[in-house]
């Protein structure tokens, strides 16, 4: 495992545009985050300070952290596209079987990738938002840091979930802008399968369903924090149905696509003729 970890790693670390596009998807929203929570003054008219509207505060820091950081993972999935892809044009899958890489490894070694990369994003969101947390929350909230905690290992899933469909994509396109233009269909068609079937049915029975689909089991592990940071400034404003909670079906159904999607992959590169 480790072995195939390796290789990949300085397949990646050897190509600059690679190591450009990691450090977008994975170190960049560190920054922004850490920016964000220092007070700055806009030409002398107004200060801003996040930190001034609680969204650093215990526990909600956990869901704003991990969502923002969350809309960085294109930058990475073009970089996963472009390891199926490469491969392809360059003939360097072929001669890693030659080599001594069986197919089984070829796809490990992506998966390995793939969740190594995600889990160091994972660590960088954690001690961010914990070292973050501690700064702006008051001392009563100190002991309610470990509440909501959960959007942590759903950003992991997630990560894990979004790049594991880009990996299925790239083996089924065996190029990177056919991979991505795949990706943009698969979202368009998500909506379009929603809209027939609130045509047909009703809107409820149309959302079941989406829930289920690739891109919307992802997206529903953290859900965009805006709405629940204007309800806690005007509560009987806004809809009360807004539910950000992460409940284990959810988990469940993304595993399930992250395994299909493996075993996907798998079948094809064991199928097709290189």
């Amino acid at each position: 495992m480790i072995r195939l970890l390796q290789i990949e790693l300085q397949k990646l670390l050897l190509n600059k545009t690679s190591k450009i596009l990691i450090f977008i998807s994975f170190i960049l929203p560190l920054f922004v985050i850490v920016l964000s929570s220092i007070k700055i003054d806009i030409l002398g008219l107004f200060t801003l300070e996040l930190g001034e509207l609680g969204v650093f505060n215990f526990p909600i820091i956990w869901h704003i952290t991990t969502y923002f950081s969350a809309l960085f993972k294109f930058f990475f999935a073009i970089v996963v596209v472009s390891m199926i892809g490469n491969e392809y044009s360059n003939k360097t899958l072929k001669q890693n079987l030659i080599d001594g890489l069986s197919k089984k490894e070829f796809v490990q070694s992506k998966f390995n990738t793939i969740v190594f990369f995600s889990l160091i994003s994972t660590l960088i969101i954690f001690f961010i938002s914990l070292v973050l947390g501690f700064i702006y929350s008051n001392a009563g909230e100190f002991d309610s840091f470990i509440k909501e905690i959960e959007f942590i290992p759903a950003y992991f899933i997630k990560l894990v979930g979004f790049f594991s469909f880009c990996l299925f994509l790239g083996v089924l396109a065996k190029r990177s802008a056919f991979a991505l233009a795949f990706l943009l269909i698969d979202y368009i068609l998500e909506w379009v399968v929603f809209g027939i079937i609130t045509w047909k049915s009703n809107i409820e029975i149309a959302t079941e369903i989406q829930n289920f689909l690739p891109l919307t089991s992802m997206s529903n592990l953290i859900k965009e924090p805006f709405t629940r940071l204007a309800m806690s400034k005007f509560p009987t404003s806004l809809p009360s149905n807004y539910d950000y909670n992460l409940n284990f079906t959810k988990i469940i159904i993304v595993i399930f696509w992250i395994t299909l999607f493996i075993i996907l992959s798998y079948q094809i590169i064991k199928k097709r003729d290189l």
